[in-house]
């Protein structure tokens, strides 16, 4: 199995990180990748990939939570500056969240464009993270269109319809620990969505799948999602793994 959108260097690990991560791997987890957030957490999420190269993948970008009228410029230029220095699996996470703060839509917008400019040059996949903004991401996408395009819709929460344009537009979707929730509703579509369009994630420590809801995710619980997706889709585990797995490695070239 691979996590495609895991916070491992999150505080919520720093008294049994290690501990967490070695779960992961005895239950089958090969490969971490790793969503940048911002300039707090940059150096901490490459320090954990050092340690473990083998398992680790880091992704660059700027977190849409963290674009701040007195900052966000700033941060760019810092994701700029990481980018011309190493190679990166994706730029990551990046979008649009109007659920915290509406008022910054337009910077919000300016940012994910700026990053997506980047992407396409440097042709990396990208991870978008959309929160009650699906049309104003769609919107950007519509505008940005390029045949490098491409990505995952991180933590995927939209409706069939949303799905749908989100694959024509070349993504796949990122699913976690929602599709286990009695209220997540994806569960009641996804059936329709051809398994090569789909990979795992957890956004530990975020979202934790039933019957751990409420409580901190980790990389671990991988297997409830898939585990999920067996009922779902009618297929053994180990196909899922198979397909979801492959899924992955193509999105990010590996």
């Amino acid at each position: 199995m691979i996590d495609t959108h895991t916070h491992l260097y999150s505080e919520e690990f720093d008294q049994d990180r290690h501990e967490m991560i070695e779960r992961a791997i005895n239950k089958g987890v090969s490969k971490f990748y790793l969503p940048a957030i911002n300039s707090e957490t940059h150096e901490k999420m490459l320090a954990l990939e050092t340690e473990y190269p083998n398992q680790i993948i880091s992704m660059m970008g700027l977190h849409p939570c963290y674009v701040k009228p007195e900052s966000w410029e700033q941060e760019l230029k810092l994701v700029e500056n990481y980018l011309t220095k190493r190679p990166f699996a994706a730029i990551g996470e990046i979008g649009i969240d109007l659920h915290w703060d509406k008022t910054t839509l337009d910077i919000q917008v300016k940012a994910f464009e700026q990053q997506i400019d980047w992407a396409i040059e440097k042709d990396l996949p990208i991870v978008i993270h959309t929160r009650e903004s699906f049309d104003e991401v769609f919107e950007v996408l519509d505008r940005k269109k390029h045949p490098k395009l491409r990505g995952i819709f991180h933590c995927f929460s939209g409706n069939l319809d949303q799905a749908k344009r989100a694959i024509d537009l070349n993504f796949i979707l990122g699913i976690g620990g929602v599709v286990t929730f009695k209220n997540g509703k994806i569960d009641q579509f996804l059936g329709e969505i051809p398994l090569d369009k789909i990979v795992l994630e957890t956004d530990s420590p975020y979202l934790a799948p039933v019957p751990h809801r409420g409580k901190t995710n980790e990389s671990s619980y991988l297997d409830l999602v898939v585990g999920k997706l067996v009922n779902i889709y009618g297929k053994d585990f180990t196909e899922i793994d198979r397909i979801t797995t492959d899924n992955a490695n193509l999105i990010f070239n590996r």
